[in-house]
């Protein structure tokens, strides 16, 4: 655990020792803002609630935890770095979980940081606390599904661009994976069972449920399921680098 501590402290210290970090807290906070704001007709709703600010979380994810994790990876193999990384008292499962919280920890940050918003609907009116705080954390859930698909992409690849393209693409099947535009692809050929399977990965379904208040044991450990798949996938591709 303490190796892990290590490398989560180094990743953190690395985000603020450039502008990186500054430009994704800015770009989130104010997409998020403007989004909920604007086109989620915040105030044209006239409910204390924020149904708005969390439905457009998975489009902002989308684009902005790709970024964020497309260099986890790709610039250590880049730069050469991974070698001596890989040469310290660490092994791969503390680098990979070091690196991934580091990252999520970043997230969950920027995300606090919106609290403003919270004590907006608060100052407004009498919203339901407790299924806005059961939203953040779909948020937060949802977020770490992103990062563990995009740590493992990056882990596979040089190129930050290529992990950040990819990471977007596999992102949005998951997100997309309940509806027709995805399911059409299976019905033609697929059993039942594997159309049913296919939209279980949906990660919209499960986090419009969390984002409503509604907290359901299957939607916890589905996005746990996902989060602990990647970050295994993630060593099992590190080791195959490594071996090569």
């Amino acid at each position: 655990m303490s190796a892990m501590t290590v490398v989560l402290r180094r990743e953190l210290a690395g985000y603020f020792a450039t502008p990186v970090a500054y430009v994704f807290l800015v770009i989130f906070l104010v997409l998020s803002a403007t989004f909920a704001f604007y086109l989620g007709g915040f105030f044209e709703r006239a409910q204390a609630d924020l149904a708005a600010f969390f439905s457009f979380h998975p489009w902002l994810y989308l684009f902005l935890v790709p970024a964020l994790s497309m260099r986890l990876w790709a610039e250590e193999r880049k730069s050469g770095t991974i070698e001596l990384l890989m040469t310290l008292p660490v092994t791969l499962w503390q680098a990979v979980l070091g690196k991934f919280l580091a990252a999520w920890a970043f997230t969950a940050l920027a995300l606090a940081l919106t609290f403003p918003m919270w004590l907006t609907v608060n100052y407004l009116g009498e919203p339901d606390n407790g299924a806005i705080l059961t939203a953040y954390l779909g948020s937060l859930l949802m977020a770490g599904g992103f990062l563990a698909i995009g740590a493992c992409i990056s882990a596979a690849t040089r190129n930050q661009i290529i992990a950040f393209i990819l990471t977007v693409v596999a992102c949005f099947g998951f997100l997309l994976a309940g509806f027709p535009l995805v399911l059409d692809l299976f019905a033609g050929w697929a059993p039942d069972a594997l159309v049913e399977a296919v939209a279980a990965l949906s990660f919209l379904t499960h986090y419009n449920a969390l984002s409503r208040g509604v907290i359901e044991v299957r939607d916890l450990v589905f996005f746990a399921l996902v989060i602990g798949v990647f970050l295994y996938a993630n060593t099992i591709v590190l080791d195959m680098k490594k071996a090569s």
